[in-house]
């Protein structure tokens, strides 16, 4: 039955993206985040539903009149430029061949990044965008964080099969990310029960960071919420929140859990710990004698057996900043910094720029809440492998897609007359009112914002 739901959905979403492709786009969203065909036991469980997804909103971009050009911020560029550098990367790194399969998965994702660019325009689109992508890992949060209350914190928390964050420390940094813009989301709602439900599920989705057992994520979740609760509107309720989950949840966590969470301060004596540094070496040194790093993966044996200081045993780096690093070299490992750089740049000027206006509170919102996403994802990050997963790629999109929203509304600038296509101060004299005055041209897409 779960078979037929999923391919059901995957079915219609892309026979409506041929003409909306929209609708394409968020169901390749819903598909690469949540996973929904891995929940299932029969053919949809390997069924190429994320092909159909991307082949159905290619289709659908192609012939439709509202797509608008992809660049539309410094973040896109930059993760053009990193993309460029990977396929350089890929091709003069150690084993082409077999680093294929992940550069073409990566390709993938980030062509569809570019896509959504072109396609999304109006803020109902954006919030669309936004629900759906914050939504898809909500959901299995949710759903872990029950886990862990029923059981006690006596089972880790994993993400879905065969996926990005199949891996218990994967899953932990991508609900820290999602914690915020839940959040946001909440922000967007008026039904009171709506909300408290919401609240519940950002209790839950703490519950299912603890109940993970990742250490990385803990330290994430720990530089999240001191961010969240700095940015936030009432300081006072936020810590008064806060204090209630933890003391909720914290002791209820079993022995084991503490015994793992306290390796964090005595990492020298902690085999797992060391392989990470172990691994963070290597990476260091290979991109210092190979220019382009090594490829899609440097997590090759004559590598370690080389430059382990510890160890010679291959392990994954455990780091975003390491795994790039090592990948793709130092050039690489600027532009992939340069991409989250922007982004946080971006976000925060939305943040300013929006906040002149009443209407403009959404947008003001997402660009404090893609913050302190952000800021999770670089501290979590520092000892987890996440550099591909689409989720915070997607804030990125939000953030340039609502910044151009808000510059269409001209808050950021006084309004101005076009006198023959430039702009004239008012008033202008009579000569100037004789001539007919020229306003600014509409931007072509969906009227609806």
């Amino acid at each position: 039955m779960r078979d037929l739901i999923v391919i059901g959905i995957v079915l219609v979403g892309a026979l409506l993206a041929l003409r909306r492709p929209q609708v394409g786009v968020l169901l390749w969203t819903w598909v690469s985040i949540m996973n929904p065909h891995r929940y299932t036991w029969g053919f949809a469980y390997s069924a190429p539903v994320a092909a159909i997804a991307a082949g159905s909103t290619l289709v659908g971009l192609v012939f439709t009149r509202h797509r608008r050009f992809p660049f539309q911020g410094a973040p896109a560029w930059w993760l053009l430029a990193f993309a460029i550098w990977m396929t350089i990367s890929w091709r003069f790194g150690i084993d082409p061949e077999g680093d294929y399969p992940e550069w073409d998965k990566v390709m993938k994702i980030y062509m569809m990044t570019f896509v959504t660019l072109a396609l999304l325009y109006s803020k109902k689109e954006i919030l669309a965008y936004a629900w759906v992508t914050v939504g898809s890992l909500a959901v299995l949060a949710a759903k872990g964080g029950l886990f862990t209350v029923l059981t006690g914190g006596n089972y880790r928390v994993f993400g879905p099969p065969g996926s990005f964050i199949a891996d218990n420390n994967d899953f932990a940094l991508a609900t820290v990310i999602a914690i915020p813009m839940i959040y946001f989301l909440q922000r967007q709602l008026e039904q009171r029960w709506m909300r408290y439900l919401m609240t519940a599920t950002i209790m839950f989705c703490v519950a299912s960071v603890l109940g993970s057992q990742s250490r990385g994520g803990l330290l994430a979740l720990a530089a999240m919420g001191v961010i969240f609760w700095w940015r936030g509107p009432n300081k006072v309720l936020i810590a008064i929140g806060m204090l209630v989950v933890l003391l909720a949840f914290l002791p209820m966590m079993p022995d084991a859990w503490w015994d793992r969470m306290n390796t964090i301060s005595t990492y020298q004596q902690d085999a797992s710990a060391m392989g990470r540094i172990n691994a963070w070496h290597v990476a260091w040194h290979t991109a210092q004698h190979y220019f382009f790093g090594g490829g899609m993966s440097y997590q090759h044996e004559f590598l370690f057996e080389e430059y382990g200081p510890f160890e010679s045993t291959v392990r994954a780096a455990h780091s975003i900043y390491f795994q790039i690093l090592g990948n793709h070299g130092f050039i690489g490992l600027f532009l992939f910094l340069m991409i989250w750089v922007s982004g946080f740049r971006s976000a925060g000027k939305l943040r300013k720029l929006a906040a002149k206006r009443k209407e403009g509170v959404w947008a003001r919102d997402l660009g404090a809440m893609v913050q302190v996403s952000l800021i999770g994802y670089a501290a979590g990050g520092a000892f987890l492998s996440l550099p591909y997963f689409d989720l915070p790629y997607n804030l990125l999109v939000m953030v340039m897609l609502a910044r151009k929203w808000v510059e269409r509304e001209g808050w950021h600038e006084p309004a101005q007359t076009l006198l023959l296509g430039r702009p004239v101060a008012e008033p202008v004299g009579a000569l100037a009112r004789s001539v007919t005055e020229v306003r600014r041209p509409a931007l072509p897409g969906p009227a609806i914002r």
